[in-house]
């Protein structure tokens, strides 16, 4: 079972000193090959004058900070590793009281349990390094990040000052021209938060109430739950086990920036010796530099509000396989009534078989998809054989949709659901609905006039004959058809379940930190999945059945198979609870959405994450895919849904009109209609086609890595309709576009 991570959690770093050209904030520079630069202000307190030497001593004070730590864990085996590759004695902790070795530099204090004196150390460290030929340093990608290890709020400024300085910056910022305003605006958040949480950690409490009760009303709005979190740490004590320090902390904060603009920003902090803010720039920002024009207002907070920043851009540069695979070549038998047809003559129509036109209609693989063989799919069983021949058949009855012809709703009401309606699923064919309940039950309906009936004991199975034609209708009990199934087994609400594509299981996920698969022959539950340690909020089959995907409170998904009781992969680097999973429609992509207001897309092949979206306001609760996998759709509870362009990495759409959470999205089987739902108690309608088609293919290229999006939800907006009193909860499109919806009534 591989155990893999895409986190930004895991910043990477290299200290790399130079005395010319002036050193920069921590910075992702296109024309340094993407290299990252590291440093503190010198004593003097100008950018520019940092001394090599002085570098050279905070690495030895940060190897022996390392060194300390995990002596004082009893860590002794990372201690060798670590003193043999930076070759240093033996005998570095062996000897008490050593003499302090005369300008060393600063204090760290006595090492615990030792009694050796931190000079003392420091210049044996010191010595035994000078002595060692120089090592050339590895690439930035090996270099590990150890401000985690370390205190982040450690150092120790002039409380006074916090406010002089902030409130200095926010002045220069909005003195400077219009169209670097919006940018250099961006460093207000994560200074605020950063210098407020140092302000804590060393006591300060009443500075840090002033400081806070002055500055948190500047920003910007989307922040303000962030913000309401934050006014609860007004203590030292307050900050232990906390998740939203850790976040803060473990990830850096990422603020896309033009050149022109930061090399203000560079030159006002030079000018200023502003030491306070540029350490905190230095520690926990990474500034994404772009070549080209400032961004507007309007596009920056298009792309702003995730816990953590924007998405870096090199974080959606990675190949991405979203093609379709080659549907099998199936042939489609005539039906009865095109047997009998006749034509003016009387004499019977000759037809040849049909064909799946999605399989058959290109002969040449998509360049865009990925191999067949690239993840290991189940093989097609004679029922899946048959169960593609029906969807051709309904596919060539399907409805094309558009702007003047729009899909009728059905909508399915969940009446007197005291249970507390949590989750809804149709199967494919929309045979069958089922509905998950805060009372920890499950049931499943029939939609057709077909009952649900299980399958006979084993006894009776023998009696038998399994070589007839109807075996199938034999083997299940006539006397336990019903409308519906109820099953019982998790002991927490049911927040997610879906249908395997054969309709054969069912899937379903709950607080009790369990996914249950239940055979819909049996109507028992087959497996518990257990692997997560908190709620599970959502999980879904993949389009080919066999591979499934969980989210929960763990921030963890996991990939798992039906056959195995422990997960494939687990993919790790989202910042707080993963709400809502989908798999992408050639199974080979996981996406996830999250209360940190962003989506990630990850290869089920090797776990890692190949892109991060963001631009969300809230909590991300509903995912889809088109049909051709081109594109995603996204909503939340800012009650917006943006639209993404999976090739490129970029957002190209913002719808609006929902007043409240978007908690279901669908494309049309053609994809030529979104179809979002709300808890605001409506269905709306949007010309999908048409918001892909009105791109500009230059934008894609341009290397600022955003496009300019459009205000035009109106003119993208087919349709609203609303429901008596019921949220919709979920969205259907069925083989011939009808569109279904569900929801529980609230009277």
């Amino acid at each position: 079972m591989a155990a893999v991570q895409g986190s930004m959690a895991e910043a990477v770093e290299i200290k790399d000193i130079k005395t010319e050209p002036p050193v920069d904030a921590v910075v992702n520079n296109n024309t340094n090959d993407g290299s990252v630069l590291s440093a503190s202000p010198g004593p003097g307190g100008s950018v520019g004058s940092t001394k090599p030497a002085t570098g050279a001593l905070e690495e030895k004070q940060t190897l022996l900070a390392i060194l300390q730590f995990l002596k004082k864990n009893q860590l002794s085996e990372s201690v060798d590793i670590l003193r043999r590759e930076a070759g240093l004695p033996q005998d570095l902790f062996d000897l008490k009281g050593a003499d302090a070795s005369s300008g060393s530099g600063g204090t760290l204090g006595t090492v615990e349990g030792g009694g050796l004196d931190a000079n003392s150390l420091l210049s044996r460290v010191t010595s035994s390094s000078a002595a060692q030929a120089p090592v050339k340093a590895p690439p930035a990608e090996d270099q590990p990040d150890v401000s985690v290890v370390l205190s982040a709020y450690s150092q120790q400024g002039d409380p006074a000052l916090y406010e002089v300085y902030y409130s200095g910056l926010k002045k220069f910022i909005e003195t400077v021209l219009d169209c670097h305003r919006a940018e250099l605006s961006q460093v207000f958040y994560p200074l605020f938060v950063h210098m407020y949480l140092e302000l804590v950690y060393n006591n300060h409490e009443n500075v840090a109430k002033a400081f806070f009760e002055r500055f948190s009303g500047d920003q910007e709005c989307y922040y303000r739950e962030d913000l309401q979190v934050l006014s609860g740490l007004t203590k030292k004590e307050h900050m232990r086990g906390n998740e939203t320090l850790l976040d803060f902390r473990t990830s850096k904060f990422v603020l896309r920036i033009s050149r022109d603009s930061y090399q203000l920003l560079k030159r006002h902090l030079q000018e200023r010796q502003n030491n306070q803010i540029w350490n905190i720039i230095q520690e926990h920002l990474y500034i994404d530099i772009f070549d080209g024009m400032p961004r507007s207002k309007s596009q920056i907070d298009a792309m702003s509000g995730s816990l953590a920043g924007e998405g870096k851009r090199e974080a959606n540069k990675a190949k991405v396989y979203y093609g379709l695979l080659k549907e099998p070549e199936i042939e489609l038998p005539l039906d009865d009534e095109d047997e009998e047809a006749e034509n003016e003559e009387g004499k019977p129509k000759k037809k040849k078989p049909k064909k799946d036109s999605t399989g058959s209609k290109s002969k040449k693989q998509d360049p865009n998809a990925p191999s067949q063989t690239r993840i290991p799919l189940p093989e097609l069983k004679d029922s899946d054989k048959l169960d593609k021949i029906m969807y051709m058949k309904e596919a060539t009855k399907r409805i094309r949709l558009g702007r003047d012809n729009l899909p009728s709703i059905c909508f399915y009401s969940f009446l007197n659901a005291y249970q507390g309606l949590t989750a809804v699923d149709f199967t494919d064919d929309s045979s069958l609905i089922a509905g998950g309940f805060a009372d920890s039950s499950v049931r499943v309906w029939s939609v057709t006039p077909k009952k649900l009936r299980k399958v006979k004991s084993a006894a009776d199975l023998n009696l038998i004959d399994k070589e007839s034609d109807d075996v199938l209708e034999r083997i299940m009990d006539e006397k336990t058809a019903s409308e519906s199934k109820l099953l019982y087994g998790h002991s927490g609400p049911v927040y997610g379940i879906s249908f395997s594509p054969d309709r054969n299981y069912l899937l379903s996920s709950s607080e009790d930190g369990t996914v249950r698969l239940w055979s819909l022959q049996t109507f028992t539950c087959l497996v518990g999945y257990k692997g997560h340690n908190y709620p599970v909020w959502d999980t879904q089959f993949s389009p080919h059945g066999y591979y499934f995907v969980s989210g929960g409170h763990d921030r963890v998904a996991r990939l798992w198979v039906t056959d195995h009781y422990q997960p494939l992969r687990m993919f790790a680097g989202h910042l707080a609870d993963i709400t809502c999973t989908r798999f992408h429609p050639n199974s080979n992509y996981v996406a996830t959405g999250s209360s940190d207001r962003t989506i990630r897309l990850w290869d089920v092949l090797n776990g890692n994450c190949v892109r991060i979206f963001t631009g969300h306001k809230g909590p991300i609760h509903a995912l889809s895919f088109s049909p051709n996998g081109k594109f995603l759709a996204s909503g939340a509870t800012d009650g917006r849904v943006l639209l993404w362009d999976i090739g490129h990495g970029l957002m190209i759409g913002e719808l609006k009109g929902h007043t409240d959470t978007v908690y279901s999205l669908k494309f049309s089987r053609d994809g030529e209609i979104l179809a979002s739902g709300s808890m605001d108690n409506t269905v709306r309608l949007w010309d999908a086609m048409k918001a892909f088609d009105d791109l500009e293919t230059d934008d894609f290229t341009a290397t600022t890595g955003h496009v300019h999006l459009q205000d035009n939800s109106q003119e993208l907006l087919l349709g609203c309709y609303t429901t008596k009193s019921s949220p919709v909860l979920h969205l259907h499109f069925t083989r011939r576009n009808l569109l279904l919806a569900a929801g529980g009534y609230n009277p």
